[in-house]
């Protein structure tokens, strides 16, 4: 599917004579992940400015090579067993004052997020990177996908980092701003300060309303009394969460959003105690823990009515950085997939030569790049809507959670598919495969079950908004510019689209529709992920020379929305041709089409 290096695979007749270490296939380590995803710098090519482009490329190119080769080896030893962070309850003169202490690899790499990439602040400070400006949301999550193809877990601190100080930015009032954002806008050593969001309580995850969480005015300041169950980045250094202030109403409308800092002014602990901390399936290099607070020092965010909607005003950026970094686990685990299948020989040939072997591959291929390309569009979308695009941000609206539903749910499966295609070796902790399958599953967790982010894509961003009809016809009209696409192939991704909108319509207004709400996510976001493939097949194919995408698109309709007008004939041969390193043209694109 990609350029990707292979390790030369052992001649047939010498596989007897060979050494130990050529008998198993190899893994991706060493290599430049950006270098080897033409896939990624083909869309930043068509999305990004030229200047912003060309600034970027050295440094992309670098993050590459540090994901592939420091990152990667600093991502397999705090996963171990025996590096994950401990929590401490008192110091050595039996002071209670608890605190994380952590593995050298986790330090490490959150100085090459913080410091020397600066990912957590990329879009609210100017200068990042030698950037005049602000970077553009399709930068950072560029560097968000490159980093987590080795280290998933981290990302979880610095996203929150960037979301938390985005509501103090937007909410805050200026002392708030004073004491918070200088720190979580710094990039230097010892001078940055890590977000956090405490949302969970025992009474569950989603429903918000029912947190007891309690606020107290003692005449001077907020102090905090009650538990959060589910804290991840436990120990950081800023806290957002919601609490409920006393005398305010039950349910959502009584909660208020605080901030909440580890440290007071004098350099003492705040008052909460981190209980103990989770022992987890998967990101178990990040610390997440129960956290009780008994009378913590926390500042208002905004206005005390307000608290729940402030937040939410986050969460769509949160959930597209989900998207994102299931698309980053996706394409690692494509890309081992791939090393395994270019040099494993068995029964004789190599199972890249195998046409089963290729039908599996193609499993993993439609969903990797099916997230990259939504991904891409949605943030190149977010920037105009920042910018007032109302029908951007509508766009927006419906892309993020069907991104967040369908991507994070794929991502269990082609993690699993890829752990099948090592083999045996997947399985065991010496290779990245069991790490990404116990990873992959969060992704399903984190900022809304797959449930409630295909309610809110049918229920509220089509149902309310009228969203999925405004991106029907941004796409319909980005398809019609283009003369080089076929209008039957176009006619066929309409179709798919308008039945895709229709079918959300129903079920917004069925009393039983509900239960067929995750369906109807699913097929909308097949028929719009089809239809953004297509546009950059024929834009790619035009200025690179590289129109597989449209290829892609078109199997995508073939094998996720079971379109019965395309043929099977010839799947196997166009399957090997988009798993060959090699480009393919506009023409020959279409002629395949044809």
């Amino acid at each position: 599917m990609k350029s990707v290096a292979f390790t030369e695979t052992p001649g047939l007749e010498n596989l007897a004579s060979c050494s130990p270490e050529k008998l198993v296939a190899p893994d991706c380590a060493g290599q430049n992940f950006y270098e080897i995803d033409p896939s990624l710098s083909g869309l930043l090519s068509l999305y990004l400015p030229a200047t912003a482009r060309e600034h970027l490329e050295p440094h992309l190119t670098r993050l590459g090579a540090v994901a592939g080769g420091r990152l990667n080896e600093l991502a397999m030893a705090a996963d171990k067993e025996r590096n994950r962070p401990l929590l401490r309850t008192r110091s050595r003169f039996g002071v209670d004052e608890d605190w994380i202490e952590y593995h050298p690899s986790y330090s490490e790499m959150e100085r090459i997020a913080f410091c020397d990439f600066g990912i957590h602040t990329m879009t609210r400070t100017p200068g990042v990177l030698g950037w005049p400006d602000k970077h553009t949301a399709l930068s950072k999550y560029a560097f968000q996908y490159l980093f987590v193809q080795s280290e998933f877990g981290l990302m979880c601190p610095i996203c929150v980092t960037d979301s938390s100080a985005y509501l103090v930015e937007r909410y805050g009032d200026e002392e708030l701003k004073q004491r918070f954002l200088p720190g979580m806008s710094s990039t230097k050593d010892g001078e940055y300060l890590r977000g956090a969001q405490f949302m969970t309580e025992r009474t569950g995850g989603s429903d918000v309303g029912t947190n007891r969480l309690r606020a107290q005015w003692d005449g001077t300041s907020w102090r905090l009394y009650g538990d959060k169950w589910f804290c991840s980045a436990v120990d950081a250094d800023v806290v957002l969460l919601l609490a409920r202030p006393e005398g305010a109403p039950d349910g959502s409308r009584g909660l208020a959003l605080f901030a909440m800092p580890k440290h007071l002014d004098d350099g003492s602990r705040n008052r909460y105690r981190v209980a103990r901390l989770k022992e987890k399936m998967g990101t178990r290099s990040m610390p997440s823990g129960e956290v009780i607070f008994d009378g913590a020092l926390a500042y208002l965010v905004g206005d005390i009515g307000q608290g729940l909607k402030q937040m939410l005003d986050q969460v769509n950026l949160s959930r597209l950085s989900h998207g994102v970094r299931a698309a980053a686990m996706m394409r690692r685990c494509l890309n081992e997939a791939l090393a395994v299948s270019h040099y494993r020989v068995a029964f004789g040939r190599r199972l890249i030569d195998m046409p089963l072997q290729r039908r599996q591959l193609m499993k993993l291929v439609l969903p990797t790049e099916q997230a990259l390309s939504v991904f891409a569009y949605t943030a190149r979308l977010l920037e105009q809507a920042e910018r007032g695009d109302q029908h951007a941000e509508l766009q927006v609206r419906i892309l993020t959670p069907l991104l967040k539903f369908r991507a994070c749910r794929d991502n269990v499966k082609v993690a699993t598919g890829s752990m099948e295609v090592r083999g045996g070796n997947g399985y065991i902790e010496d290779f990245v495969n069991e790490r990404l399958v116990r990873d992959a599953h969060l992704g399903v967790l984190w900022e809304g079950t797959s449930n409630i982010n295909a309610l809110d894509a049918v229920q509220r961003a089509a149902g309310k908004e009228g969203s999925h009809r405004v991106l029907l016809q941004a796409l319909s009209n980005s398809m019609s510019e283009l003369s080089a696409l076929p209008d039957r192939f176009a006619q066929l991704l309409l179709k798919e689209l308008r039945q895709a909108s229709e079918f959300m319509d129903e079920c917004v207004q069925s009393r039983e529709g509900e239960a067929d709400v995750r369906t109807a996510s699913s097929r909308m976001y097949h028929a719009a992920s089809a239809s953004i493939m297509a546009i950059e097949g024929v834009r790619l194919g035009d200025s690179a020379g590289d129109a597989r995408r449209l290829l892609i698109s078109r199997q995508v309709l073939r094998h996720r929305l079971h379109e019965a007008t395309l043929s099977s004939g010839n799947d196997d041969l166009l399957e090997q041709r988009l798993l060959s390193q090699d480009p393919v043209s506009l023409s020959e694109a279409l002629g395949w089409l044809a």
